[in-house]
């Protein structure tokens, strides 16, 4: 199954990993899309958002209509919506400006430690 992990991490800490993968020269690293902080990963994926993204898992490259009619929502909104996980790498643009997300399955992972 093609998995991307949304994670909250330091970006001192995904260019460890990055250094270290490259060094024992894993052939096919997960795909992992960091945050900083769990606020900016919840700004990014809204409950609106989340919605949009299950509808595209494993549907290949739609437009920005047949994305909106496969959440029944209006077209306008889910262009916002599209701009904004196009701007976090998580959606991808195809040439011919159609829309894709390329996994099959999301994983969200973060760690709430005591302040």
């Amino acid at each position: 199954m093609n998995t991307v992990v949304l994670e909250v991490r330091s970006l001192k800490e995904t260019l460890i990993d990055a250094s270290r993968a490259m060094k024992t020269g894993r052939a096919k690293p997960e795909a992992r899309i960091s945050f900083a902080t769990p606020e900016l990963l919840w700004q990014v994926l809204t409950a609106k958002r989340w919605e949009l993204l299950k509808a595209l898992c494993g549907a290949g490259r739609v437009s920005i209509r047949e994305a909106a009619r496969r959440v029944e929502r209006d077209v306008k909104a889910v262009h916002g919506d599209v701009r904004a996980l196009l701007e976090a790498g998580i959606l991808n643009r195809t040439p011919n400006g159609r829309i894709e997300f390329p996994f099959d399955a999301v994983r969200v992972e973060f760690l709430l430690r005591a302040a």
